[in-house]
């Protein structure tokens, strides 16, 4: 049980002080005498050899100076004598160099000076606020071009420009009886009907 008037111990002892915490590496916290002792040398890495392709010319040539003339020849030939294409050879420099004209300087160019006079007499300054004038003033003008050429248009001129067509009268119908043709004809001829209508 708790303590009478006490609040609750839930901590932990600590160990002495000559314990040491963290984890002990090996070689390297043994100070300069385990540095000495032991020499951590790390090995050098072979270099991979690529396998280069095989030289096919000078295989051929050489079946055809011992003499074989069928395939199997060849292969056998092959594998009895693999030749590989040399280094040099193979390089892609060597293959297509690239094509630079004999003055071309490699690297890159050098930054210009600073020009600290025009720095320090705010010229910068000066020829910004000189093309901000001349903007201003531009689009200024190009305002009072426009006002100018704008001409607000009344429903007046605006008819007389485009006439409303005129309204073509026509009597009603019913719609049922539209394209229903005539039963009786009282013209005793087709020119008289004609006469009658254009009067």
């Amino acid at each position: 049980q708790a303590e009478l008037g006490k609040p609750q111990r839930n901590c932990y002892t600590l160990p002495g002080f000559d314990f040491s915490y963290g984890l002990y590496i090996h070689r390297t916290d043994g100070g300069v005498p385990e540095a000495i002792g032991h020499w951590n040398t790390g090995k050098p890495r072979t270099a991979s050899v690529q396998k280069m392709p095989r030289d096919f010319i000078t295989m051929n040539r050489g079946a055809l100076k011992a003499g074989h003339t069928t395939a199997r020849e060849f292969n056998l030939y092959y594998k009895a004598k693999d030749i590989r294409r040399k280094d040099d050879e193979y390089s892609r420099f060597k293959r297509s160099p690239p094509k630079v004209p004999a003055d071309f300087t490699y690297g890159i160019t050098a930054r210009p000076c600073t020009p600290f006079f025009d720095l320090l007499q705010h010229k910068y300054k000066e020829l910004w606020m000189e093309q901000q004038r001349a903007l201003t003033a531009a689009q200024r003008a190009e305002k009072k071009k426009v006002i100018k050429e704008k001409v607000r248009e009344t429903r007046t001129t605006f008819l007389r420009k485009q006439p409303l067509p005129a309204k073509e009268e026509s009597f009603w119908h019913l719609p049922r009886l539209e394209k229903v043709g005539p039963h009786l004809s009282t013209f005793p001829d087709r020119d008289a009907r004609k006469k009658a209508f254009s009067a």
